[in-house]
Order: structure tokens, then C-alpha cells, then sequence
């Protein structure tokens, strides 16, 4: 159990207004698609209220960000097991072409935020070595 509680302290917010450090930010898991007029992406957002979400895009990068806070229960609540991350996070992913001028289509539902960027161009996959 203490190594729970340290966890816990560990990933708490720094403060009204400041970012944690970066190490402590934790990256939901995102499934990525191609599809024929762009790309669907989904992210593992399980308790994330959408007003606490942030999208941006920047040429061939998407970034969403936000924070996952604990609800409170009341007095004489005390914890058992804390397993479940409360913090800030982010995740950025990058695509083989610019998505800049997609348009944007978001729903969140049943955990999942899910992302449909729709876009005429032409955006060829580039090969990694």
C-alpha cells in the first residue's frame, strides 16, 4: 500500500496554474487509421470530463492534452488501493504529411475520445528505415 500512496503523491498536480514535470505527464494509449478521406484516431480517455481536453494541431503533428482529476467522495472516506493515474497528460502524434487545414470532427463516449480528421490532400506514407 505505501508504494501506492507514493505513486499517488508522485502524479498529483503541482498547483493551481503550473505544469508537472514533464517525466510525470502520463501518455494515454491511441489507435490510429487511415482512412480514405483522412484519419481516425482513438485515445483510452477513461474519466476525462471533455472540458478538461486540449487539441491542437501543428503541420503533421496532433496534440491532445488535459487532465485526469480524482473525484471526491466526502469526509471519513479513507483509501484502500489508489492504481489508477490522476494527473496531466499528453500525447503527440505525428503523421507522414501535414494535417494542418483537416477539419476536425470529435467524439467522446464510453472512454474513448475519438478523433476524425477529414482532408483533400493527398498524403502519402513516407517509408522509415
Amino acid at each position: 500500500m505505501a508504494e501506492s500512496v507514493e505513486r499517488y503523491f508522485l502524479l498529483m498536480p503541482m498547483g493551481r496554474g503550473k505544469r508537472p514535470i514533464k517525466g510525470r505527464l502520463w501518455r494515454p494509449a491511441a489507435d490510429v487509421y487511415r482512412t480514405q478521406d483522412g484519419w481516425i484516431i482513438k485515445l483510452d480517455l477513461a474519466g476525462i470530463s471533455p472540458d478538461d481536453l486540449e487539441i491542437e494541431i501543428s503541420g503533421a503533428e496532433l496534440r491532445v492534452s488535459g487532465c485526469r482529476r480524482d473525484t471526491f467522495y466526502g469526509e471519513g472516506v479513507s483509501y484502500q488501493q489508489l492504481e489508477i493515474t490522476y494527473s496531466r497528460f499528453e500525447r503527440t502524434l505525428r503523421f507522414p504529411c501535414s494535417i494542418e487545414g483537416a477539419a476536425l470532427f470529435r467524439d467522446y463516449r464510453d472512454g474513448l475520445l475519438i478523433l476524425h480528421l477529414k482532408s483533400e490532400e493527398n498524403c502519402e506514407e513516407k517509408e522509415t528505415s
